[in-house]
């Protein structure tokens, strides 16, 4: 694969559905891995290339949250207010996953926002389809040239200002928040005694002190390594940015 770079190839979700649908044709890449900061929105990117492939594709979405350890794994460790850190993630699992769905099905586990943990009861058993896309944290750089069958094909990196992703993160932890009061089970429920600007404020602390750590630290590293760099705005429009795969 060249390393050549081309830029502004395209805008919208179209433009990159079609570049993974030709991708899928010319080089059977038919695992993508779609990655970028916490709160980028990976998980809406997924669904909405998705529908833009099916039909003719048959594709399936999956997150990598699922291969998070779970809460009784990552307390006792101290690395509870970590999740989402390259440690946090059950390697060995996402790789033979992986290495199952390309003999044609494999058990995805899958973690719960309201939870805050995995739950078992939402694990999902994946036929291969046409393309799977696998968004989420939890990657590594790209073996190049070959990639073992445990790795994605093709990388993808959703990339966006630090200041949009921070809204976006206390936008989303609000959200959780006032869904937590007809919830009381759900893990957001504890800051129920806050009021808005104070959780504001607090969910201003967790950006500050986890989640841009880890974007900095481990995650956009990635956008240099990755095969194809798309970039959302402030109102959330899509373009490519580069294309390593020509």
């Amino acid at each position: 694969m060249s390393r050549d770079v081309t830029t502004h190839q395209g805008t919208g979700i179209a433009a990159l559905a079609e570049r993974l649908a030709d991708l899928r044709s010319g080089a059977a890449a038919r695992i993508v891995g779609l990655t970028g900061s916490v709160a980028a929105g990976k998980t809406t990117l997924a669904r909405n290339v998705a529908d833009a492939l099916s039909p003719p594709l048959s594709v399936e979405t999956v997150s990598t949250d699922g291969f998070l350890f779970p809460n009784a794994v990552l307390e006792p460790q101290g690395l509870l207010m970590r999740k989402g850190f390259p440690e946090t993630y059950d390697r060995d699992g996402f790789e033979n996953a992986l290495l199952q769905v390309r003999q044609g099905a494999a058990a995805f586990p899958a973690h719960s926002h309201e939870t805050y943990d995995i739950d078992p009861a939402l694990t999902r058993t994946v036929q291969l389809p046409d393309l799977l896309i696998l968004e989420g944290l939890g990657f590594q750089p790209p073996t190049r040239p070959e990639r073992p069958a445990g790795e994605p094909d093709v990388l993808v990196y959703l990339d966006a200002s630090e200041a949009d992703l921070e809204y976006w993160y206390v936008e989303r932890f609000v959200g959780f928040w006032n869904a937590a009061r007809t919830d009381p089970s759900s893990f957001y429920a504890q800051w129920l005694h806050m009021s808005e600007p104070e959780l504001r404020a607090f969910a201003k602390t967790v950006w500050d002190g986890v989640n841009l750590p880890n974007l900095r630290d481990h995650i956009q590293p990635l956008r240099d390594k990755a095969h194809i760099v798309v970039r959302k705005d402030s109102a959330h429009a899509i373009s490519i940015m580069e294309d390593r795969t020509a």
